[in-house]
């Protein structure tokens, strides 16, 4: 998948095929049968398939003091939309310019004038342009004007359940990561380097490769049942340089328990995911890696010393292994469109 980060001067053979509009946090079920179906229409009209997104999210301009809120940060959606069989991301930079243009000039000047595009997917509730003043039926108004044609994707549901973006981050934040993982089709997972921490972890033979959580949602704090995923250096869009001397041997898939929370018993107050990793011992210092969770296991606790705290964990770690060799936790991350039936 290439990326995109501007709009204008792109060569003809970038321009025209299928757009998918939408942000796309979490790339939850919903958005997966979105994009799903244009994956379709764009292979039997043998184009490519793009999407466009904007940067950062206009909750965040729009109130930058608020609460970390998204799913996915900006390198999980491209990995989470690669994996898909997206061929084309175009990110957009939101900010005044963007904010304040008309609906209408968003469609002709951007889609239609620089993309060129010629078939344009979006969900039933997006909204674009000054004052979120374009919506689905904007897009289904200008195609019976202009040269191109629209798909509006109603709500998808479940029984009756609508699969949300808010949904899932409600569940996330009690804890319920299985609900959350129902929904997405995928495990909630955070991406990032291993950071260098205090390394007290070692000091009780429970070692851990820590991951700040900044721009994530933040789940209900405590202990979680986690798979690792540790890819080639410097692999997937935007990724990080390799730091770590044993990164090619680490490689795969790997099982632990994390600890999402502040370590109070060591008077910590800063959030930090911190992932111990069973029958590791691999230096991957700056390594870019995937903790995927699971399940919940308990709420985070203080305790009284160092023995009781390798006590516990090393009864997590058994509830861990217990919850981790269930072959239903062995589920793949987000199957390819073929795959979910839309061939």
């Amino acid at each position: 998948m290439k990326i995109f980060r501007h709009h204008e001067g792109l060569s003809d053979d970038v321009k025209g095929g299928v757009i998918v509009l939408g942000n796309f946090d979490g790339f939850h079920k919903g958005h997966q049968t979105v994009i799903g179906r244009a994956w379709k229409v764009a292979r039997e009209m043998n184009v490519s398939l793009s999407v466009l997104v904007v940067e950062p999210h206009p909750r965040h301009f729009f109130n930058p003091s608020q609460e970390d809120f998204r799913l996915t940060s900006f390198r999980t959606k491209a990995h989470l939309l690669e994996d898909f069989g997206v061929d084309r991301l175009f990110v957009l930079p939101f900010g005044k310019d963007l904010a304040q243009m008309p609906a209408q000039d968003f469609v002709t000047e951007i889609l239609l004038k620089n993309l060129g595009i010629q078939h344009i997917f979006a969900g039933y509730d997006y909204h674009f342009g000054a004052g979120r003043g374009g919506n689905a039926q904007t897009l289904q108004d200008m195609s019976l004007e202009q040269d191109f044609d629209v798909t509006i994707v109603e709500k998808i549901m479940e029984g009756d359940h609508i699969y949300s973006s808010t949904n899932i981050r409600d569940s996330l934040r009690a804890g319920d990561v299985r609900t959350g993982a129902d929904q997405l089709g995928h495990w909630w997972h955070v991406e990032g380097h291993v950071l260098r921490g205090d390394q007290r972890g070692r000091t009780i033979n429970f070692p851990t490769a820590n991951l700040s959580m900044a721009g994530y949602i933040k789940p209900k704090r405590g202990v979680y049942a986690v798979r690792v995923i540790i890819d080639s250096p410097g692999s997937g869009p935007d990724s990080g340089p390799d730091s770590g001397p044993d990164s090619e041997k680490a490689k795969g898939v790997w099982h632990g328990v994390a600890n999402m929370g502040n370590r109070p018993t060591f008077g910590k107050d800063d959030l930090m995911l911190e992932a111990h990793i069973f029958d590791f011992d691999f230096d991957i210092y700056g390594q870019s890696i995937k903790v995927e969770f699971v399940d919940y296991i308990r709420p985070e606790h203080k305790f009284d010393g160092l023995d009781s705290l390798r006590e516990q964990i090393t009864k997590d770690c058994e509830a861990a292994k217990k919850i981790l060799s269930d072959p239903q936790n062995q589920r793949a991350v987000v199957p390819i469109p073929r795959a979910q039936g839309f061939l």
